[in-house]
């Protein structure tokens, strides 16, 4: 008579399982051999700095030279919540639009609020100009309109912002019954 040979379902299992690793290492340490990790302080880095920009951010939205046109339309006219803009923006040295341009605020904005006037603004602030000509940095937060001050972070950068961490402060300098605004931004970056 023929004995059956009796296995646990968990035994036959951690059997399988066995066999599936040891098959799959080699293919993950393959996947991965060219993750490595640096020593940051091996990097040769130069010692980071604060630099302060005080910028004036154009959001032209009327006539044929809009810098900022609207891709979808809002739900809620009272706080526009719903719409989205692209924005393609002057960075000036002064409030005014024929000030001297640095740069670029280039990315969008989206009303985010229901109840309240409030963006997300993803943008990069692009530089055309002088020392930082073709650096970058990237301001992505929300924007509270209404409040007198709004902070947001700075996530990155690249060129001389590469590593950049910091924060702007932003505060409406003017804005027109057309819907054009002037924002001013001080901007504190951290880079090196």
């Amino acid at each position: 008579m023929a004995k059956a040979l009796l296995i646990s379902p968990s035994y036959f299992i951690f059997s399988i399982f066995l066999v599936f690793s040891y098959v799959t290492i080699p293919v993950f340490g393959e996947e991965y051999s060219y993750v490595k990790t640096i020593d940051f302080e091996k990097m040769n880095l130069p010692k980071e700095k604060v630099t302060h920009f005080q910028l004036y951010w154009q959001d032209v939205v009327s006539g044929s030279n809009a810098t900022s046109v609207t891709v979808i339309e809002a739900l809620n006219n009272s706080t526009f919540f719903g719409s989205v803009n692209i924005i393609d923006n002057s960075l000036t040295v002064g409030p005014n639009l024929s000030s001297k341009s640095v740069g670029k605020s280039q990315g969008f904005y989206a009303s985010t609020g229901l109840e309240e006037s409030s963006l997300l603004m993803v943008m990069n602030f692009a530089f055309t100009d002088g020392k930082y000509n073709g650096s970058t940095f990237t301001v992505v937060g929300r924007n509270n309109v209404n409040a007198k001050v709004r902070e947001m972070p700075i996530i990155g950068g690249s060129g001389l912002f590469r590593f950049a961490r910091g924060y702007v402060l932003a505060s409406t300098y003017s804005f027109s019954d057309n819907g054009d605004g002037t924002i001013e931004y001080n901007c504190y970056v951290i880079h090196y």
